[in-house]
């Protein structure tokens, strides 16, 4: 196999759309660095959540979903991704080496790539229009192929679900640290990160689903109805960083698929990010052998209103030079 040295303009047009995947309170925990045939992704620890994500394992997934993003961007500019995943045991912060090599892209990876631009979080009500089975079905083919398991959490799983849902968002209302934290990152206007206000409906009390309690909401939710959202758990065969790095390509993966389908989606992680709950979704959602790693809502958009696109970082900030580091010195990302 011969690979490619990356090529400045092409990695900074691939990570204009990959830039485009979602993460934990758009925090965008990730840094990339060429250094000779390789791109590597590392995870920008400036950027953990203490009291939000305390082993974050929202970060991680995070950067799958990156990761994923990029390797379908590249794949529509004509290169595939080869990726190793955790390449260095001493550096826990690199996640992942990308080498390129020449690929004509399938159809199935133009129509995902096409969907970067368009998938947003939508975090309003959805519509009581069922989703066709084999559209879940096939989200489920998605995911499993970087060995994530989906589960779509039905009658009494939907219930312990919600439930650890509510109870999660009940805490976190009485963690000042939490709050404090989340009010930094959400509510913010003209910001190249974080939440926009313009972005997160207010929340209703009492509602079926709840959602993060973000600050300063101002986007208008018109939906009059309960939310008829489906609730899907993503699941891996073990906890370590590459499991939680591949499920973060599997949530990419079921979010472009969704929106290339016309299905609105929102990544959820918040009942996940206790370590009591996140054993009650393991043991009464899923299999014993399946670890939790995220929550999707998916559905048909109950309000078909456009919703403002999220900024992102420029590539500047998170695309290091070509540069080699010097021997014996560590990587500064």
């Amino acid at each position: 196999m011969s690979y490619a040295t990356p090529d400045e303009n092409l990695v900074e047009l691939a990570l204009a759309l990959a830039v485009r995947a979602p993460s934990v309170h758009n925090t965008q925990p990730w840094r990339f660095r060429v250094v000779d045939r390789e791109l590597r992704l590392h995870l920008d620890p400036t950027r953990i959540l203490d009291a939000t994500d305390p082993d974050q394992r929202d970060l991680v997934v995070s950067c799958g979903a990156i990761l994923h993003h990029l390797r379908i961007a590249l794949a529509s500019l004509g290169w595939s991704a080869v990726v190793r995943r955790m390449p260095d045991p001493d550096d826990p912060d690199h996640l992942a080496t990308i080498e390129l090599v020449r690929h004509r892209p399938t159809m199935t990876e133009l129509a995902l790539c096409a969907a970067i631009p368009r998938r947003r979080s939508d975090r309003r009500h959805y519509s009581a229009e069922a989703i066709p089975s084999g559209y879940l079905s096939l989200v489920s083919e998605r995911a499993a192929a970087y060995g994530a398991t989906v589960c779509q959490a039905a009658y009494g799983q939907r219930r312990v679900l919600v439930e650890t849902m509510k109870e999660a968002a009940g805490r976190h209302i009485g963690d000042r640290r939490y709050r404090l934290e989340l009010a930094d990152w959400s509510g913010r206007h003209d910001s190249v990160d974080g939440v926009p206000a313009a972005n997160t409906p207010a929340a209703r009390p009492g509602q079926g689903i709840p959602s993060r309690i973000f600050a300063g909401p101002r986007l208008v939710d018109r939906a009059t109805h309960p939310d008829y959202a489906e609730l899907l758990v993503i699941g891996t065969r073990g906890d370590d960083r590459a499991a939680r790095l591949r499920a973060g390509e599997a949530v990419s993966a079921v979010l472009l698929t969704a929106t290339n389908i016309g299905l609105s989606s929102c990544l959820l992680t918040e009942p996940l990010e206790l370590a009591d709950l996140r054993a009650r979704v393991k043991s009464e959602v899923l299999a014993a052998d399946i670890d939790p790693q995220a929550v999707i809502r998916i559905g048909w958009a109950g309000d078909t209103t456009a919703l403002p696109t999220v900024p992102r970082r420029p590539i500047s900030e998170i695309l290091e030079s070509r540069t080699p580091p010097v021997p014996g010195t560590a990587p500064t990302c």
